[in-house]
């Protein structure tokens, strides 16, 4: 009888913990993702910002700086595969003389110059760091890295622009798709740096 009930006792005990796991694992970070959800609303785009953010719920993206820095990254990333694919029907269509190719060929170079100010503005965001003795240069910084968003921005709305009209091959509809993305992703990682600049700003400001 003793054993029964120590076995009894034994397996609710046990439940109640793999219960208690299992509810861990699906509402890890809770905060996080709300944080992100908020977040994301002060962009143009908050739909595909909390899509392409929320894979990052689970990890330790918790104040304005690092939510901005993950953006950037998606927004890069994202940038990165795009030139690839225009790289690969930009060398099919230059096989064949197509007349396609000038137009691609232009918002192939502005992808580039997107890609490069994205990184820029990466790794200028890395070196915030108030206690570095960075405030006098603070809003430098602030400003080139606001700066090279926006002209990466810039530069995929006018490759954008290269495809005008609704009327066009499946292979410029791709493209056109997949760089309007670039631009969604960057004016939302634009839009989360203004969020953290702001903040940073005003903390800023309150230092006697």
């Amino acid at each position: 009888m003793v054993f029964f009930f120590l076995f009894i006792f034994y397996y609710i005990n046990l439940s109640t913990v793999e219960s208690s796991m299992a509810r861990a694992r699906h509402f890890k970070h809770p905060d996080t993702k709300a944080f992100i959800e908020v977040s994301c609303q002060t962009t143009l785009y908050p739909a595909l910002c909390i899509k392409c953010l929320a894979r990052y719920a689970n990890s330790n993206v918790r104040n304005e700086q690092q939510l901005a820095q993950v953006a950037l990254t998606v927004s890069l990333y994202k940038a990165r595969s795009t030139r690839l694919y225009m790289l690969k029907v930009a060398k099919e269509l230059e096989s064949i003389k197509s007349k396609e190719c000038p137009a691609l060929r232009d918002c192939l170079q502005q992808i580039d110059d997107s890609i490069n100010q994205l990184s820029h503005s990466i790794r200028e965001l890395r070196r915030f760091d108030l206690k570095a003795g960075m405030i006098d240069d603070l809003f430098w910084h602030i400003d080139n890295v606001d700066t090279w968003i926006s002209a990466a921005l810039t530069d995929a709305s006018n490759c954008v622009d290269e495809f005008p009209g609704h009327r066009m091959s499946k292979m410029k509809a791709t493209i056109k798709g997949k760089v309007m993305n670039v631009a969604q992703l960057t004016s939302n990682a634009l839009a989360l740096f203004h969020r953290y600049a702001a903040r940073y700003r005003s903390a800023t400001n309150k230092k006697p």
